[in-house]
């Protein structure tokens, strides 16, 4: 069964974010709100059943105080560099809210990088003075999961050498931060009516789709529209979105979709 669903994005950026610090092109300069891009989120709300968070950035205090997010019912984790896991100190905010640890999901490398990154949070040691983030892991390989009755498939993705996640639920996907999609995976995104790709730039990067091989892989896919995530300074919102095919846009900060979700 599939019920409506809601997703924010809460970061467009990449690892800088946009404006970059000390830069005075014009995207940077733009008064364009929707060139300025925190680092890359999205928030999914499920009524009624799970309020979903993807990925912890350094921007996430910023991002729940301005989306309004009060509380986080799982994690999901696309990979463990920085821009994406570095304000996981702030899920303990969600702990005193809501009285206990929030589940995390992610896959073994992910999980391994985090648990050395953040070993307070796992080692089970006792600690004086403030708290730390208390989650519960858990490990996803290449089977479809649940959280709070909303199925998850996850994406197996290329992001340069590291594998990550991407994650696909009922007529939804959200794929960050790849530069490849390996042939299993391409069956686990057809079909899907709202897409969300991987878009940094025009020129060629090792771990990033360009805007043209984003497009590539939006064809081939062929959902009913399409979004580009996680760009860099050299795209500004206006000029991109005029260009690009129909049905394809540049996603934006404070964008929010309605898909629906696959529920038991």
């Amino acid at each position: 069964m599939r019920v409506p669903a809601r997703v924010t994005f809460l970061g467009t950026g990449t690892s800088q974010g946009v404006p970059v610090i000390a830069c005075e092109c014009p995207v940077c300069r733009s008064t364009d709100p929707r060139d300025k891009r925190l680092r890359p989120s999205i928030f999914i709300e499920v009524p009624g059943r799970a309020s979903l968070l993807v990925d912890t950035t350094p921007d996430l205090r910023q991002q729940a105080l301005m989306y309004g997010i009060r509380r986080i019912d799982a994690i999901l984790f696309t990979h463990a560099h920085a821009d994406h896991i570095l304000g996981f100190d702030e899920i303990r905010q969600f702990n005193f809210l809501q009285g206990g640890p929030v589940p995390c999901y992610a896959n073994r490398l992910c999980l391994d990088i985090l648990k050395r990154t953040f070993s307070y949070a796992f080692d089970g040691l006792p600690r004086l003075g403030g708290g730390v983030p208390q989650v519960q892991a858990h490990e996803v390989g290449s089977e479809p999961f649940i959280v709070d009755g909303v199925r998850i498939v996850p994406v197996s993705l290329w992001h340069g050498r590291m594998p990550i996640l991407g994650f696909r639920l009922g007529s939804f996907a959200y794929l960050t931060d790849c530069n490849r999609i390996p042939d299993e995976s391409w069956e686990r995104v057809s079909a899907v009516d709202t897409l969300v790709i991987d878009g940094l730039r025009d020129e060629p990067h090792t771990t990033h789709f360009t805007v043209a091989e984003a497009v590539e892989a939006i064809v081939r896919i062929a959902p009913r529209r399409a979004y580009l995530t996680h760009m860099t300074h050299d795209l500004g919102y206006a000029a991109t979105s005029a260009r690009l095919p129909a049905g394809v846009e540049l996603a934006y900060d404070g964008l929010v979709l309605d898909v629906n979700v696959e529920v038991d």
